[in-house]
């Protein structure tokens, strides 16, 4: 019986680390990026405009430079649901980017 709960006790203390790990403390880390471009969202499209939520674009790390990915409109996953936007972030003198959500 001890043994067993000796095995147990190791086990756990050789697991427990693994379940502290998210995937956010494996970020990857980029030069500081540029400031957004302040572009005025077009009309939404198509008679459901009112469904459709704006989701503004945002520098995208490439691996070697920034590249600008455009905003678009969506469809919400609900009604009244609301998009909050990716942003950049300065973590511990590192930069990474935090992906935009529905709240």
């Amino acid at each position: 019986m001890a043994n067993l709960l000796l095995k147990i006790l190791c086990a756990g203390l050789v697991l427990a680390p693994l379940a502290a790990y998210t995937p956010a403390a494996d970020a990857q880390a980029y030069p500081p990026p540029y400031a957004p471009n302040q572009a005025v969202p077009p009309p939404p499209p198509g008679p459901n405009a009112a469904y459709m939520v704006w989701q503004p674009g945002h520098w995208r790390w490439n691996g070697n430079r920034y590249v600008w990915v455009n905003g678009r409109y969506v469809r919400g996953p609900r009604p009244h649901a609301v998009w909050i936007d990716g942003h950049w972030a300065e973590r511990h003198g590192r930069w990474v980017w935090v992906p935009g959500h529905w709240g």
